[in-house]
């Protein structure tokens, strides 16, 4: 998907801003009075943190920002003002003590501490404030859970922002908002307050598990939809129903740190521009995914410990010699800890949209299991004179991609008996299918798996395939 990196809407983020520090050294011996790594320093930088960097980088977009943030007479309130200064409009509200300041020590790039100091709270809101909030084309709320959200709460509420970013110590969003976004580990923490329907005695993934938790807090805050950051998994987006999982384009070992105020500032931004809810989403995780490949906040790259590599293919993995036994690929993934990803289709003409799906689902699992309708299920399901290709071409052109680990055969019209089977953890759709049209869904939950969408690209279908075809042969 194309979407403008430049934005025209302006925009206006209430939350609460902090000043970011990184000492930055090398550590090659332990100290010898307790076990824990001499750096040797050599260089330090500040930067905007919290609210002041998802306004930033708004601002980095191309946008007019302006921040409402608490702000004090203190050292480090008057650094971030300089930080700031020129880059967008700040409005002030008080702070009941000195602004907070989180100061990172890294060696060769990862973290090593971090120290905290400032416990600025907002004591309230101003007329200015109020003003600028009634005012705005388009609201982020950048919640860090220091006061600035809840002072502003009673106006908020009159115009729900377009993007809430939460997080566990702050106040829910108000009824109404466009998205929330809070990473994975705030969904587990905020789902558990309000109290998470179970999973009905049936053993829960960690994607169902998520699936779950984004379901019940669309429902609880009264959202319209609710984004989980992932990390190196992309994003799972939420209306309240079976979920769209948006993969990351690649993994990146950068430094993630800032990289959900990097989500939250292009999905608000470009909500609105007035872009959809689920492409706003598909370009937040490409902004995320960039950002954290460009070194994070800092732009200094590494650091991130590396995520686990994808399971080697095995000899005849290829789509030559002997086609791989579904089963033995399932069984090495699982031996491994890995996740099992399924897909399903007939796959007649396989075009750009078949190959970007099954890209997008390999990505999100360990191992990616093709479930193909046999040519007597492709006829009862498509019509005479289909399939165009024989299963058996079928199935060598799926196993000559990269992405594809096996092909399994059902001969049924609906996979349901072959997934009871292979039992995978992930079932994925194109995202042009709808919640009636998965009723692979409830067969998931058995085990414990879970049925998600993933985008697809609009146009692109064997039927209007043949159709130009036959045009083009008059």
């Amino acid at each position: 998907m194309t979407v403008a990196r430049s934005g025209t809407s302006p925009l206006v983020v209430v939350g609460d801003a902090l000043l970011d520090r990184d000492l930055t050294g090398h550590a090659d011996r332990l100290a010898p009075d307790a076990p824990v790594p001499v750096v040797t320093e050599r260089a330090r930088r500040a930067q905007p943190g919290g609210a002041a960097l998802a306004a930033c980088l708004a601002a980095a977009d191309g946008r007019d920002v302006t921040l409402i943030t608490g702000m004090g007479d203190d050292p480090a309130s008057e650094e971030l003002r300089r930080l700031l200064d020129g880059r967008v409009r700040v409005i002030g509200l008080p702070l009941s003590d000195a602004l907070p300041e989180k100061t990172r020590v890294l060696a060769q790039g990862r973290p090593v501490v971090r120290l905290d100091r400032g416990d600025g709270r907002v004591r309230g809101a101003t007329d200015e404030a109020r003003e600028a909030v009634r005012s705005a084309p388009a609201v982020l709320v950048s919640d860090y859970g220091r006061e600035a959200a809840n002072a502003l709460r009673d106006v908020l509420a009159k115009r729900p922002p377009m993007v809430w970013d939460p997080h566990p110590r702050g106040g829910p969003p108000v009824p109404g908002t466009r998205l929330v976004t809070p990473a994975r580990s705030e969904a587990r923490a905020l789902a558990g307050a309000v109290g998470t329907p179970d999973a009905g005695g049936a053993p829960d993934s960690d994607l169902r598990a998520t699936a779950r938790e984004a379901a019940a807090l669309v429902r609880h805050w009264g959202a319209t939809s609710v984004a989980v950051t992932m990390g190196a998994r992309g994003a799972l987006l939420s209306y309240g129903d079976h979920p769209l999982l948006v993969p990351a384009p690649a993994a990146h070992h950068g430094d993630p740190c800032g990289a959900g105020d990097r989500f939250a500032a292009t999905a608000a931004g470009l909500l609105a521009d007035g872009t959809l809810v689920g492409e706003a989403v598909e370009a937040a995780v490409v902004a995320a995914s960039g950002f954290v490949a460009a070194g994070g906040a800092g732009a200094v790259a590494g650091g991130a410990p590396p995520e686990a590599e994808a399971l080697p293919r095995q000899p005849g993995e290829d789509g030559a010699g002997a086609a791989p036994d579904p089963r033995t690929v399932i069984a090495r993934a699982r031996a491994a800890g890995g996740t099992v990803v399924a897909a399903g289709g007939c796959f007649d003409l396989l075009h750009a949209g078949h190959v970007g799906l099954l890209q997008a689902a390999r990505r999100i699992g360990d191992c990616l299991i093709v479930c193909v309708n046999s040519d007597a299920s492709v006829r009862r399901r498509k019509g005479k004179g289909r399939p165009v290709n024989p299963l058996a071409d079928r199935v060598r052109v799926l196993l000559a991609l990269g992405c594809v680990d096996a092909v399994a055969v059902f001969d049924e019209d609906t996979p349901e008996r072959l997934l009871t089977d292979l039992r995978p953890d992930i079932w994925v759709k194109g995202g042009d299918y709808t919640g009636a049209d998965l009723p692979e869904a409830a067969l998931l939950e058995e085990w414990g798996g879970q049925a998600v969408l993933l985008p697809y690209l609009d146009g692109r279908s064997s039927t209007a395939l043949m159709t130009r075809a036959a045009e083009g042969a008059r």
